[in-house]
């Protein structure tokens, strides 16, 4: 089995990005399961490191993908740029990197030479990109995807979300038949490809309180979320609801469902903060190239003290590094079912050694 190629963008530089990628990457164990390849500027690499007192990783440059090499961290140079890193500090220079780093990791993912994509933390304000609402969005349409489906996930649930980044003011004209039932194909698809359920069960909620309690706070439930869990379910889609958020989430009924679709950002991330905030992980669904990303911002506030946890970002590598083998096992067992016992046997000899 080959390793997968995965792209590690910096993040936002003031932030913790850069530290829990060199606390994550110091660990041996990583290089055994990829091949990780950083997009970065080498100045604020060396800087962070010498500011946490850390010796290891060491790095190989690269000019590009073809140059890259197992067991090593290869980096590929994002930015050259003199930048002076002020951690704990948002600016527009700051943005300029981080996006930078993204940029020049999308173009090796839209040629197809990455296997997998994770994301370190950025600051949405300091991006001076008319329109830019987070990772999601960009990464979506720089690879020409119409529409994807924001997921973050651990052991215990699942939550994907309509509405992403989006004023609660707008979140009511953005709740659409034709979107409800695109948004849960998506994840339909992805929790059978990337995820390996046969079946999965999705719950859908409702958007007002009390589930709108029989239109008196409000119709979208009987007008909208209804007839499309109905149509959903009429296309095969294992999906129920619409249910009441606060109940649903209250008496623990995720733990009945392979993924819970919320309407809208704080109504699914905040009861999932609650239940993950340690080692969530932030995942696009309906992309052609896996992309995870830690679950917690750039954490200001901690930046640049060595106290960052890297669990979430250790969890988002091996996530990305699953996801594509669940992904080579699912079209394997598509196009040759005969073919797929003999690479699980293999796979199975593998994780033993």
């Amino acid at each position: 089995m080959n390793k997968p190629i995965i792209g590690i963008s910096q993040g936002d530089p003031n932030g913790v990005g850069m530290e829990i990628i060199i606390k994550t990457l110091q660990h041996p164990m990583i290089y055994d399961y990829c091949i990780p390849v950083l997009y970065a500027n080498p100045k604020t690499f060396a800087f962070t490191k010498k500011v946490l007192g850390l010796d290891k990783p060491m790095y190989v440059s690269v000019r590009d993908i073809s140059e890259i090499k197992g067991h090593q961290l290869n980096l590929i140079t994002s930015s050259q740029d003199a930048f002076e890193v002020n951690f704990g500090q948002a600016s527009a220079a700051a943005g300029k990197e981080a996006i930078m780093a993204i940029d020049r990791m999308l173009q090796d993912a839209v040629d197809g030479k990455l296997h997998g994509m994770v994301t370190a933390p950025i600051d949405k304000s300091s991006i001076q990109i008319e329109g830019f609402t987070g990772h999601t969005s960009y990464i979506s349409n720089k690879l020409g995807v119409e529409e994807s489906l924001m997921i973050l996930y651990n052991d215990d649930v699942k939550v994907g979300l309509l509405t992403e980044h989006l004023p609660l003011s707008q979140v009511p004209s953005s709740i659409k038949k034709d979107k409800i039932v695109s948004k849960l194909k998506i994840a339909s698809d992805c929790l059978k490809r990337d995820f390996g359920i046969v079946k999965p069960k999705i719950a859908v909620l409702g958007l007002n309180p009390h589930n709108g309690d029989n239109g008196k706070m409000g119709m979208e439930e009987k007008d909208i979320i209804e007839p499309a869990v109905k149509e959903a379910q009429e296309a095969g889609i294992n999906c129920y609801g619409p249910y009441s958020a606060d109940g649903f989430f209250g008496m623990k009924s995720y733990v009945q469902f392979d993924l819970v679709l919320a309407m809208y950002h704080d109504q699914g991330l905040i009861p999932f903060k609650s239940i993950a905030f340690e080692d969530g992980i932030n995942y696009t669904a309906g992309l052609p190239v896996v992309r995870t990303s830690p679950d917690h911002g750039t954490a200001y506030d901690i930046a640049g003290k060595n106290s960052a946890s890297t669990l979430s970002f250790v969890n988002a590598i091996f996530e990305a590094i699953d996801i594509y083998h669940k992904r080579i096992e699912e079209d394997t067992l598509r196009d040759n079912p005969l073919g797929y016992s003999e690479f699980r046997r293999e796979r199975f000899r593998l994780e033993q050694a």
